[in-house]
This record gives structure tokens, sequence and C-alpha cells, in this order.
């Protein structure tokens, strides 16, 4: 295992370690979650699902409509090059942000496992989970139960799936097993990460799950990928693989988005992307 996370490190360094610059406490990246979902009326929630507790907030207001919910990306997985990060908690939520750009009535933010836990639940989260399981099977049954719960609070009529980075890969391998959700947004999503480990020359996630092995069960599902134009990390030829492998792609839309990387560009922007219009062509 020592040998797999060196490897995997010089990638996910890259995709997941903002600049090194002194990180905010773990406390201080609740609280920041907490003071920016509560600015939107996003109230906090806690969702027992499956093997996890899962961080949440949400905002309710018309019974009835779909519920929106956007998916956090891999967070704060690595401290260094050479060394996993002690709790995956974002820094900086980017996934939340959006979420606060969205004025839809019945919203959601859905965290990963093992994401703004206490010490003592953290002490119970296997690191794994934060490196080559974050796609598991055991972490996409704990999103799907927690989507559930939401939109049962919500009592919405179908879902919006909005998922950022790892996040993405999270959004469609859900979608894959749901009959509810009505459409699905990635941003810089990570929608191949075979490919990607490939492109990169680092070792394969072998404990997770790869969206595009799913990517056929949502060929009749609206989706667009938002890829940036300068994100050295996901470029856009594994937006472009995984529209591939729809048995159609009527129903999908890839947008690159010249200005925007990785991480930067999209909370600005969003509204305009928001609004753009998601269906299924002739």
């Amino acid at each position: 295992m020592a040998t797999r996370t060196a490897t995997l490190c010089l990638l996910l360094v890259t995709l997941l370690l903002p600049a090194c610059v002194t990180t905010p406490s773990p406390d201080a990246r609740r609280q920041l979650a907490d003071e920016l979902a509560g600015s939107a009326g996003l109230r906090r929630t806690e969702l027992a699902a499956g093997e996890f507790r899962l961080r949440g907030y949400q905002r309710t207001g018309q019974p009835g409509l779909p519920l929106t919910v956007y998916i956090e990306g891999d967070g704060f997985a690595w401290k260094t090059r050479h060394r996993l990060s002690d709790d995956p908690t974002p820094t900086d939520p980017l996934a939340l942000r959006l979420a606060l750009r969205d004025p839809a009535a019945n919203l959601a933010y859905l965290a990963r496992p093992c994401q703004y836990l206490s010490p003592e639940g953290l002490a119970r989260c296997a690191p794994d989970y934060w490196s080559d399981k974050r796609y598991a099977e055991e972490v996409i049954v704990a999103a799907d139960a927690a989507l559930t719960q939401l939109r049962a609070r919500a009592q919405a009529n179908g879902l919006h799936l909005v998922g950022y980075s790892g996040g993405a890969a999270v959004a469609a391998l859900v979608a894959a097993r749901r009959r509810d959700v009505l459409s699905l947004r990635t941003v810089a999503g990570n929608l191949d990460h075979a490919a990607l480990t490939t492109r990169h020359g680092v070792t394969a996630l072998d404990g997770s799950l790869n969206a595009i092995d799913q990517a056929a069960e949502l060929s009749a599902l609206p989706q667009r990928h938002f890829v940036g134009g300068n994100d050295r990390i996901v470029p856009a030829d594994i937006a472009r693989g995984f529209v591939n492998r729809l048995e159609s792609n009527r129903c999908a839309v890839i947008e690159v988005i010249a200005p925007a990387s990785h991480d930067a560009g999209w909370v600005e922007d969003w509204p305009h992307l928001l609004a753009l219009e998601l269906t299924c062509r002739p």
C-alpha cells in the first residue's frame, strides 16, 4: 500500500491539493462550510448512509418540485507529495460555492465520505476512502442512500445532480442506478479515472468503480459536461470519452469554458452556465 500511495500521489496531489500555502485547520474548514451554506439559507444535516455518516446542507421550499443536489469533489486528500492528508475536508468547497449561486427553492449539497467529520468520527473512517477507494461500491451505495433521504425531506418529485471533479464520478455512478434523476451536470468531472491515471502515468484506482463503465445506462438522461479550457488535470478528452460510450449522444453536450481551469473560473459564471438548456435532441 505504501508503494501505491506514493505513486498515486504524483497525480493526486496535483489533482486535489490546493496551492502550497498554510492549510486551514479542520475546524476552520468545517466552519467555512457552515458559514457559506448559512448565507444561502441551507441548513446543515448529518445523514446516516450505508457505512458512512455524510455531511449535507439543504434548503427546501416547494414540495412537489425537483431537488438539485451538488456533490463535492475529492477534497484535501493529500498533505504532501508522499503523504495523505489527515482530514479530507475541502479547504474551499467548490461544489458548495456553486450551489450558493443556484436559485432553486429545493437545493442540497452532499459531501463525500470522511469529509467534515469530528476527530472521533474521522478516526473511524479509513483513509482508503480519500485514496484509491474514493469511488468504491460502498461509497456509491452511501451516496445513493443519502440522496434518497434528501429527496424525501424535500418531498421532491425528482433529482437534478451536479458533480464537481470526483463528485462528478459519484453523481454519474449514482444516476446510473436510480430512476428519479432528471438531469446530470458535471464540472471538471473525473468521468474516467482509468484513462486519467493512464494519461498521467500513475497507478490505477483499483478500489474504485469507474463512471465511464456505466455511461450506457445514462444514454437517455439529459446531461451537460462542463470542461475547463485551461484544465491541465482533467482535460476535455475525458468527457469526450464518456459521451462516446453513450448509446446515443442526443442527450449529452460537452461545454468547454475557455478561461476555466480545474478549480477556478466556475463560480462567477455559474448562473449563466446553469441556465443553459438541458434536453434530448430528436
